[in-house]
């Protein structure tokens, strides 16, 4: 797609020749290197190549494992060019090369450094007439082949193949170029495939009717036993079965930061966070998170085991340049299954075009996934959020630094937010983005959340005002409706609207399942939604974590034993993760091992509430030294940290129900004091039910008609 108005679009016939190795993405990084390398030498040294460069008349355009050269000279000239190839490749067999070729408009694009660049059918085009073949291959469009064999040169070279299909089931005519010395006279493997089909449904269709059934009937059995044989084997050796990757699933990898400045990296990740959110609002898409993609560089070795890994068939990646005012955005979409390039564009334009730019690509994206959109979600993904560029920057960075997590990453981010705002007073996703902030300080800081989830709750408000369809603001005042006033029906009705809006947001999906469904003990939604969550965001610590945390509360402990060791596989220095592990396997009764988490928690994290659920822990098996020693501190230590609800499982671990209870009323009196929103489901305060004070104090949190 051009980054141009349509008006000024200009194109011409540019004859393409389309390069890539055969297997690449399973080559090793020096071998990746060496072979372009080689193949840049090569193709640099023929002689066509040398000649139309010459007299500027040829085009080129990277794919990474490969390019594309377009000639604006004549049909013959990528043919001349891709035999001197082929013969350039005899002695280096370790080069596994094909080529495609079509004559077909291009239009040229000019970057920030006035070099040229080009897009358009004709190289689209060629890429399909290419992925037609295997190593060794020269394929030539139809149309091009057409214009060739006129000539007496030509003519003996070409061999036509037949149709071929390729994306979104289209079918293009294929042609072989070959003789003797140069080219691949084999039939490619897609065209035997699809010989071996014809002959199937040949041999049936020539046969009687008798013999038809027959011999369906027949197949159908064979297929049957070897159906029930392969179970068999499967069954035996209790492989796993792995689930096929849904056609209309993307993960967008972080963009490459070329531009001088290191300090516009947050530039580069802000582009990709801005498409990635366009694009979750797609209900037809699954998109995932950006928290799962972080782990990964862009134009990376081995996109199948990333796509199995992230649990999608197609990878959008890219670079970003900024300059000054200017922008320079390339990406390119790929099946990840099949290495196949399905779309890719490069955007030179001002900053403050910068939103036509990700709308653009998120629009294209789903063009090309053939996601169905609505006229709401393409209102969405054109929508411009503010025009102040400044503003926009400030969000990026404060954005990024939320995603961090941490006490001073969040403080930082709370200041970009309120710059942001400062800057354009009605820029939505700025107040959405400090609630955000607010909501989840009290959890990394020793920040009561009397004093922010107020202001929380405000900017909420106020994002809300502004765009009432904006998901991320709907989410942020639901998991305060949740946590803060403990209003769990305004709760889920914010919940269930932010998922109408952006059905592909994890958060929205994590803090539902962790949050109201939860703490009204709806344990299979709550699950359920935990589980969305992680399908979307399948690498983030904080959501796999809180997935255990859900089963627990459910009284599921292996399973959430399980979870949450999958957790830590993610990584291994989550404290989080350690400190749910510790609590689940208190609960299943392992109190040794439960120790040992708690002690890893307390290693990564200075989170007060570890060395209370450790002296708990170390209660209950028997020690009770180190709990009876925490007890003077505790008022002090709630006055900092708000630990009141913990303060209460350390009193009920040495069988204190009156000071339990006494530090429940407490959690309850301060004002969002997060974790009394779970009283009525969680497992450590069995011993209270059925206590008339602890049952008052569980209507008081989910009222009555909830209990």
């Amino acid at each position: 797609m051009s980054t141009e108005p349509a008006s000024d679009l200009k194109f011409e016939i540019g004859h393409v020749l389309f390069i890539d190795i055969v297997g690449y993405s399973k080559l090793l990084l020096h071998e990746q290197s060496e072979h372009i390398q080689k193949l840049r030498e090569i193709v640099r040294g023929t002689e066509q190549f040398r000649l139309a460069a010459a007299d500027g008349k040829l085009m080129r355009l990277p794919t990474g494992d490969g390019g594309a050269l377009v000639f604006r000279t004549s049909p013959e000239a990528p043919v001349l060019c891709a035999l001197e190839i082929s013969e350039a490749l005899k002695p280096h067999p370790e080069l596994r090369v094909r080529m495609g070729i079509h004559s077909g408009p291009v239009n040229e694009i000019t970057d920030l450094n006035e070099q040229a660049n080009i897009a358009g059918a004709g190289i689209n085009i060629a890429q399909r007439v290419m992925d037609c073949g295997d190593a060794g291959h020269i394929l030539l469009s139809k149309h091009i082949a057409e214009d060739l064999e006129h000539s007496a040169r030509w003519r003996p070279l070409l061999h036509e193949l037949g149709e071929c299909k390729v994306k979104h089931g289209k079918v293009i005519s294929v042609v072989n170029l070959y003789d003797d010395e140069v080219g691949n006279p084999q039939l490619p493997e897609k065209f035997k495939l699809a010989q071996q089909r014809q002959a199937a449904v040949a041999t049936v269709s020539r046969s009687n009717p008798i013999f038809r059934r027959r011999y369906l009937v027949i197949a159908a059995a064979a297929l049957l036993i070897a159906a029930a044989a392969i179970g068999l084997r499967i069954n035996s050796r209790q492989a796993p079965v792995t689930p096929a990757l849904p056609d209309k699933s993307i993960a967008v990898l972080p963009f490459e930061n070329l531009s001088q400045d290191p300090d516009n990296a947050y530039f580069a990740e802000g582009m990709q966070d801005e498409i990635l959110a366009r694009l979750s609002k797609i209900a037809d898409l699954k998109v995932i998170s950006r928290t799962s993609t972080q782990k990964y560089k862009s134009a990376p070795d081995n996109l199948r085991e990333i796509a199995r890994q992230l649990g999608v068939a197609n990878i959008l990646e890219g670079s970003v340049q900024k300059a000054a005012d200017q922008v320079r955005v390339n990406v390119q979409l790929i099946n990840a299954l099949n290495d196949a390039h399905l779309w890719g564009d490069i955007y030179d334009r001002k900053l403050t075009d910068i939103f036509a730019v990700e709308s653009d690509i998120a629009t294209t994206i789903a063009e090309t996934l053939q996601a169905k959109l609505t006229g709401e979600e393409k209102r969405m993904i054109a929508a411009q959020p503010t025009s102040d560029t400044t503003a926009y920057e400030l969000y990026l960075k404060g954005r990024l630094l939320w995603g961090k997590r941490g006490g001073d990453n969040l403080r930082q981010a709370i200041s970009f937010y309120e710059q942001a705002i400062a800057h354009d007073p009605n820029y939505a996703l700025a107040y959405a983005g400090l609630a955000d902030a607010y909501a989840v300080l009290p959890a990394y800081t020793a920040t009561a959340p009397r004093d922010v989830l107020p202001k929380a709750k405000t900017a909420a408000l106020k994002a809300l005002q502004l765009d009432d369809k904006l998901a991320e603001a709907h989410t942020a005042l639901a998991w305060l409706l949740c946590i803060g006033d403990l209003d769990m029906a305004r709760s889920i009705s914010e919940f269930q609207r932010a998922i109408a809006l952006n059905p592909n947001y994890a958060t929205a999906h994590h803090w539902y399942g962790n949050g109201p469904l939860t703490a009204l003990g709806r344990f299979d939604e709550a699950i359920a939604e935990a589980k969305r969550a992680v399908e979307l965001d399948p690498l983030s610590p904080i959501i796999n974590s809180d997935l255990g945390q859900n089963l627990y509360n459910a009284r599921r402990y292996d399973e959430a034993i399980a979870q949450l060791r999958k957790t830590l596989e993610i990584d291994p220095t989550f404290y989080w993760a350690h400190f749910n592990l510790g609590i689940a396997l208190q609960l299943k009764g392992d109190l040794s091992a439960a120790i040992a988490e708690y002690t890893k928690a307390q290693q990564l994290s200075d989170n007060p509430r570890i060395p209370l659920m450790l002296a708990a822990a170390k209660a209950q098996s028997g020690d009770k030294d180190a709990a009876v020693r925490l007890l003077a501190e505790l008022e002090e230590l709630n006055r900092h940290w708000n630990v009141a609800y913990w303060c209460a499982l350390l009193y009920l671990s040495l069988g204190n129900r009156d000071e339990a209870i006494r530090w429940l009323e407490q959690a309850i009196a301060d004002a969002g004091s997060l974790n009394i929103t779970w009283i009525k489901v969680d497992p450590m305060l069995d011993p209270l039910r059925g206590d008339p004070r602890f049952e008052a104090l569980v209507q008081k949190v989910v009222g009555p008609e909830q209990k």
